[in-house]
Parts: structure tokens; sequence; C-alpha cells
């Protein structure tokens, strides 16, 4: 059945966002994650445990600056992530290099993550939500649906549970690196550190695709490119 004109031009038009195929983009989450961060750390410890301290260094790092080299070569796209993790691993290994203590190196990113749950946390009362900004590097939203009342309520809840998902991470690290072994601490770590931020990702986007329907917002995976995000649709 279709509606008068009249009455149609009064009904609210969806904003459609358009996101890449899902697929595609947990292949390629999966792809940065281990690039930058399991490999590195498994070649750490195999290093560690066959050689030394100082070669497993030299063999995460080489690895880090490894894969960014073939990227520019490739003249493919350089991971943020990845940058990231060569510069941390360049910084923990001049420092481990210095003191000689595993400890150490394993300490700064469990301080660094103690630092980015403030970050969250203090984003909140300043009204400029550390989550919303992040948001913008997954999927660009039109700034009509960032203006919505509702949706910044959403992105101020969601800092506060990054934020604590990130001191429980950073607890649990710290637990992990003074009471166990290094082998059982690489393990757990991972293990604990993949729980946390899986359970934290699927709550935010449950409750983002929930609140964005409540919204009128449509949310569309696509096998190709579609049109400009936050372009209406009629109805």
């Amino acid at each position: 059945m279709q509606l008068p004109p009249a009455l149609s031009e009064h009904l609210p038009t969806p904003h459609v966002i358009h996101l890449p195929p899902f697929r595609d983009l947990l292949r390629r989450t999966a792809e940065n994650v281990l690039e930058a961060t399991v490999v590195p750390m498994m070649l750490f410890y195999l290093f560690l445990t066959m050689i030394g301290l100082r070669w497993a260094l030299v063999a995460a790092l080489g690895w880090a600056y490894a894969a960014i080299i073939r990227r520019l070569i490739g003249r493919q796209r350089v991971p943020g992530l990845l940058v990231m993790a060569a510069v941390l691993f360049t910084a923990r290994t001049v420092i481990a290099l210095v003191t000689g203590s595993t400890f150490i190196y394993f300490l700064q990113p469990t301080l660094g993550t103690f630092l980015v749950s403030a970050l969250f946390l203090i984003s909140v009362p300043m009204g400029r939500p550390l989550a919303e900004r992040l948001a913008h590097d997954f999927c660009a939203l039109p700034e009509s649906l960032i203006a919505n009342v509702h949706v910044k309520k959403f992105f101020l809840r969601i800092s506060l549970l990054w934020a604590f998902t990130y001191m429980v991470n950073g607890a649990m690290a710290l637990y992990l690196l003074t009471s166990s072994s290094l082998g059982t601490y690489l393990v757990m770590r991972q293990v604990v550190s993949f729980t946390l931020l899986v359970s934290a990702i699927t709550f935010s986007s449950l409750y983002f695709f929930r609140s964005l329907r409540h919204e009128g917002i449509v949310l569309r995976w696509h096998k190709k490119a579609g049109p400009a995000d936050g372009v209406p649709v009629a109805a």
C-alpha cells in the first residue's frame, strides 16, 4: 500500500550507513592483530627460550619493521596498529636492553593499558568520549548522527565500559606478570585480553545497533561499495 504524497513527505527519512563486507572487515582485523601483536610475541618467547633475551628483543622488533617495509615495498597501506606496535616495541626494546630486565619489558604494555583506561575515563566528564573518536576510524559517521542526543549518550556509556575493560585487563596482566612464570604469563595474557576485548566489542556492537534502530538509522553490510555514508534513502 502506497501512502499519499502529502503524508509520506512528513515521514522521517532514515540514515543509511554503509559498512564494508563483514568477512573482509573480520579478516583484515584478524590479520592486523596477528601481525602486530601475536606473531612478535611468539617470536619473542621462542628466541628467549632458545637463544636469550637480547635476540628475543631483536626478533620481535625486527618482525614489526619487516612487516612495515614489506607493505611499503608492495605499495600497500600500513595499518595504524602496526605502526603503533613498532613504536611501542622500539621503546620497550631500548629500555629492556638498557636495564636487561624481562620484567620491565612486559610491565610497560601493562602500564599502557592503565593509561588507555584513564584516557577513556577522563574523556567522559569532558564531554568528548574517546569511543566516539575511535568509531570514526572504523566507519565514517555523519554529523547529523553524531549530534543526536541518544547517540552521544551511547558513546559516553561505551567509553565508561571500555575504561572498565582496560582497567580489568591491566589488573589481570599485572597479577599474572607478578605471580606466574613467563610462559604462563604469555599464554594467559593473550587469553584474558582476547576474552575481555571480544566481550566488550560484542556488547558495544549490539548496544550500538540497538540504539541506532530506535533512532531510525539503518546499517548495511555490502559486498560492493555503496553510496556515501549518511545519504538519505527515499521512502
